[in-house]
């Protein structure tokens, strides 16, 4: 009776003998279920490719954690600490910094910027700066005095690599009472182009030059750490920062660009519940589906049941016409799904060349492209649940074919 129950099934599916009505909502079940499963592949991509491009590329040149020296002097003995630091097997390096702000003037133009002065060598231990900026602007940063600016940053300021430019820097008196801003006068030697806010943010200079700028004299400002678990540099940031032999001011990545990944988990779990239920309301319209074809196929299930056949072999035949229907859906929105898994990125800027309008912009996000990254778990766990919803959606309907009665049916012809 099985293998009967499942022809049965399959034929009640694909029979265009039902009314128009019937047709109608079934393909309607059926478009909804592909794209709920469509739309939430290509969400959940656009959120992995987000988290991925926080990770890969601003958590690459932002500080995972920083250690600032509470007193004046700095920290004088940073190579000591740093080679502490390391025997730690979450920090994977260390590297010096000295920071300051100020205002950039060029002509009547003024913009804000924080430049953080760098030892290029030891830099690379802490940071993938170098794919962000190029060769020769890096040959230039190791021999000469200069600064690295934020691409967006010299554009809006008009600014050209060899241009010069001053830097307005806040002064205090020992009372920190403010001083008229000290102006410092920098050449720009390379642009940084990472595609996102730190282009309009930040520049970078040497080591010797931030200090001087800042009076550092007796050491660095602070240190940076690379740690392996970025996700859990607070708790990672305290541990160290309390086992140091000077006192710090402890900061990490999360202060500053925290609220970027947690609105990317935030934005993940929603979309996932509200397609979840566009899926589920698509897949109760077999519901809708499945009783009018029992009541369409009162006479074929009396007939059936007169022949011989149980009841639960009606219920299946039933479940099964659904279940074809959910199928469907789902693997035509997951093909789908799929294909916008790998391509919605390119898509989207080839839609965004056509119209030239460009959707996230690199002075408000922290990258100015949509990124993909498809996750296979992400694809099976969409499927299963259109699947097991489509499959619940039909447990009424198929119940009630079963409890047709043959005697009144073929009393009422």
């Amino acid at each position: 009776m099985g293998n009967l129950a499942f022809k049965i099934g399959l034929r009640y599916a694909r029979s265009q003998a039902h009314n128009r009505f019937i047709r109608f909502i079934s393909a309607s079940s059926t478009i909804g279920i592909a794209l709920g499963c469509c739309v939430l592949i290509w969400v959940l991509s656009a959120m992995n490719g987000f988290e991925r491009e926080l990770k890969n590329r601003l958590l690459s040149v932002v500080p995972h954690i920083e250690f600032s020296a509470v007193n004046a002097t700095g920290i004088t003995d940073w190579q000591s600490i740093a080679a502490n630091l390391t025997q730690n097997k979450e920090v994977l390096g260390v590297a010096p910094f000295v920071r300051f702000s100020g205002l950039i003037q060029n002509q009547n133009a003024l913009k804000p910027v924080e430049i953080r002065g760098i030892d290029w060598q030891a830099e690379q231990q802490v940071s993938d700066l170098k794919s962000y900026v190029s060769a020769n602007a890096i040959a230039r940063f190791q021999n000469k005095e200069g600064v690295i600016l934020g691409a967006g940053l010299a554009e809006s300021l008009n600014l050209s690599i060899g241009d010069n430019f001053d830097v307005l820097v806040p002064q205090l008196d020992k009372d920190k009472r403010l001083l008229p801003p000290k102006s410092i006068r920098f050449e720009l030697i390379g642009l940084l182009k990472t595609g996102g806010q730190l282009d309009h943010a930040v520049g970078f200079t040497q080591l010797p030059l931030a200090a001087k700028a800042t009076g550092w004299t007796q050491g660095v400002q602070g240190i940076r750490l690379k740690i392996d678990d970025v996700f859990n540099a607070s708790k990672i940031a305290n541990e160290l920062g309390y086992s140091l032999p000077v006192y710090v001011y402890v900061q990490d990545w999360t202060r500053q660009f925290g609220h970027v990944y947690n609105d990317i988990q935030l934005v993940r779990s929603i979309m996932y519940l509200i397609l979840a239920l566009v899926i589920a309301v698509a897949c109760f319209n077999i519901v809708s589906t499945l009783v009018m074809a029992v009541n369409e196929k009162q006479g074929d299930i009396a007939i059936l049941r007169t022949m011989g056949m149980p009841a639960n072999s009606v219920v299946q035949t039933f479940m099964l016409q659904g279940l074809y229907h959910g199928l469907l859906g789902t693997s035509v929105g997951v093909g789908f799904g799929v294909l916008g898994g790998f391509y919605l990125s390119d898509w989207l800027a080839w839609f965004e060349r056509l119209i030239g309008f460009q959707f996230l912009s690199s002075d408000i996000y922290f990258i100015d492209f949509l990124p993909t990254q498809l996750v296979w778990s992400d694809v099976w766990i969409t499927a299963v649940v259109a699947i097991v919803m489509s499959l619940l959606a039909t447990i009424y309907p198929a119940l009630k074919a079963a409890t047709v009665d043959p005697a009144q049916v073929v009393g009422k012809v």
